[in-house]
């Protein structure tokens, strides 16, 4: 591999709707600080704007963020708004509602009602006047529960030209069908990677064949979540990174993009050096030997 020639686009392109994306695309939520949604340590900001400006310069041009992601005297969508507007003709800025957090970080969820403020609040950090995609994040009260009224508000702004494409975050199978039958569904966002039990598996095939793009978070994290990788590997990832002399972060992305032609990588990252790792493990390519070994690391609960 050569990281310092490698570029989002190696990966190959999915489109979400009518906008082409690179399928190798970055993650907001740690441009803020050293920990996610920690109010006490923010991040460099000029280095959080450079990291954004390099993965642009990487051919990233896919970026999901939130409003909710922010820090101590820090905005994920203020600092992309610093560092890439007035935004490239190509770029795609993807970004959720539902939960949102007060000034002083507790969380809350919003009503259908305040749906509308969270956009409003998002384009207007963004300077945008639209937004390219909105995921609707659905809490863990939801699992089992109806989403229409939520999503079909969102529906309604996307008809008045707030939002162009609409997706789904932490969803089920369910929620993507109820969804799609109020308006359609360009892509589900969900925690993946290797590790993914059998019905995750199965919602990303189905995903597949429905032509919706499947963004898995937590691709590199697994099972550290928001505080990150984890500092243990199993052996079979450090195996196959030796064998490619590659990280094994990079192991867990390439085996992920190999999923389908559907799945979009969204790795998120306040270190330069770490960009580059991650946009390199697009040219990555594991073979069917290792993808079955990594495949075999399921989990058998959710």
């Amino acid at each position: 591999m050569t990281p310092h020639t490698s570029t989002a686009a190696a990966a190959g392109t999915w489109k979400l709707g009518d906008l082409t994306v690179n399928r190798v695309g970055f993650g907001a939520m740690r441009l803020t600080g050293s920990a996610a949604f920690d109010l006490g340590t923010p991040s460099n900001r000029e280095r959080a704007i450079s990291v954004l400006r390099r993965a642009v310069e990487l051919g990233v041009n896919h970026i999901d963020t939130a409003s909710f992601y922010f820090s101590s005297l820090r905005s994920a969508n203020e600092l992309i708004n610093r560092a890439l507007a007035p935004y490239p003709d190509d770029l795609v800025i993807a970004t959720k509602v539902w939960p949102g957090r007060d000034p002083s970080g507790e969380w809350w969820w919003a009503t259908p009602e305040q749906l509308r403020g969270q956009v409003e609040e998002n384009l207007r950090q963004l300077g945008r006047d639209h937004l390219d995609v909105v995921n609707l994040r659905i809490p863990p009260s939801r699992k089992n529960g109806s989403i229409a009224e939520h999503f079909g508000v969102l529906a309604d702004l996307r008809d008045t030209g707030l939002i162009r494409h609409l997706g789904i975050s932490n969803a089920t199978p369910e929620h993507l069908a109820e969804a799609q039958a109020i308006a359609p569904v360009v892509c589900v966002q969900n925690s993946y990677g290797v590790g993914a039990s059998a019905r995750q598996q199965e919602f990303l095939r189905t995903c597949g064949e429905q032509a919706v793009a499947f963004v898995p978070f937590f691709a590199i994290a697994g099972a550290g979540g928001e505080a990150g990788a984890s500092a243990t590997d199993s052996e079979t990832v450090l195996a196959v990174a030796r064998a490619h002399d590659v990280t094994p972060a990079q192991v867990r992305l390439a085996w992920t993009l190999g999923q389908g032609p559907h799945v979009l990588a969204i790795p998120g990252t306040g270190n330069p050096d770490h960009l580059v790792a991650n946009v390199a493990a697009g040219v990555l390519r594991l073979s069917d030997d290792e993808m079955a070994r990594l495949s075999s690391l399921h989990q058998d609960s959710e």
